[in-house]
């Protein structure tokens, strides 16, 4: 009976000393979220200041100050994770791209719409899909509730890149932003108002309807169907509900963003065109860049092929 005893005593030491080399604790866990074994530095905690840092699609939740919140949805690539990682924070934040829905639209059919996940899994960069104000964006002259109501979209959008930028997970280098529609003219309105935290920005089917003075270059990219009979390649349209001045031409917008980053006359660009219907032209200087792509005999629509070109020529133009 006691040999028996000594037996079960033995084996339990034996146990105890394996799972002493185990452990729950997330700190310990590789970029699988398992016990992380040759990974190099420390391993990826499962979140940081709330933000999860596995791969997938998160809603995230945004105090700006005011009554109730705004939400965004965060897409998460597997680089994330897969980054050396010091004190809880990767060694080597993230590009990240934040991308607008157009006007009655949401941040869900903003993911669905743009193709943005794909490509951002494949070549690591964070994707951030904000709700706007009852569907609509306050982008000057446009649009909608968020208009009448003078909602601060600069001030929510620039909340929430400061939110990502000081939780370590995005580079404040290279902040990319992007809308169709609405949120194009939202785009615009960041590259104007808050030029010192955007790199560029890429416009699909928008107008440049605020004012603008940017404090420093903003890197600009715009897609624009000849078609588009909502708001015109030439101009035309009505701005709003309540304001029936026409769109200005997309020419309006290149002339502005060239006079003001002293650009030259733009060129057949490299950029590699997703869609045989798309033809670009660009112009460079000093690092920045402005691109013109023409969708022929395109509509109001988001280009086929767009979300790679718009990261091929974010990735190019982040600062230095």
């Amino acid at each position: 009976m006691r040999r028996n005893v000594l037996i079960v005593l033995a084996a339990l030491l034996v146990l105890a000393a394996g799972l002493a080399g185990c452990s729950d604790d997330p700190k310990d866990a590789g970029p699988s979220g398992k016990p992380g074994h040759g990974s190099p530095g420390a391993a990826a905690p499962r979140e940081v200041d709330g933000i999860p840092t596995a791969s997938g699609t998160y809603k995230q939740k945004l105090d700006v100050g005011t009554p109730g919140h705004r939400e965004f949805l965060l897409h998460v690539p597997p680089a994330l994770r897969d980054r050396r990682w010091k004190d809880g924070r990767p060694a080597e934040p993230l590009p990240l791209v934040i991308a607008l829905h157009g006007g009655l639209a949401t941040m869900a059919q903003m993911q669905s719409l743009s193709g943005f996940d794909p490509v951002a899994d494949d070549k690591g960069f964070l994707v951030a899909y904000p709700d706007g104000f009852l569907t609509t964006w306050n982008a000057g002259d446009c649009c909608g509730a968020a208009k009448m109501g003078k909602i601060d979209d600069v001030g929510f959008l620039t909340k929430l890149i400061d939110r990502l930028n000081s939780a370590g997970l995005s580079d404040p280098k290279r902040v990319f932003v992007t809308g169709f529609s609405n949120g194009a003219g939202m785009a615009y309105k960041m590259g104007c108002d808050a030029a010192d935290k955007v790199a560029a920005i890429g416009v699909v089917e928008g107008a440049l309807v605020t004012e603008c003075d940017p404090s420093r270059p903003v890197s600009t990219i715009i897609f624009h169907g000849t078609a588009d009979k909502n708001v015109p390649f030439d101009g035309g349209g009505r701005r709003d509900i309540n304001d029936d001045r026409p769109y200005p031409p997309v020419s309006f917008a290149v002339n502005f963003w060239r006079a003001h980053d002293k650009l030259p006359r733009p060129k057949a660009t490299t950029l590699t065109a997703q869609s045989g219907n798309v033809e670009c032209s660009s112009s460079t200087r000093d690092g920045v860049a402005l691109a013109l792509c023409k969708v022929i005999g395109g509509g109001h629509a988001w280009p086929k092929g767009a979300a790679p070109m718009l990261w091929e020529f974010f990735a190019a133009h982040g600062r230095s």
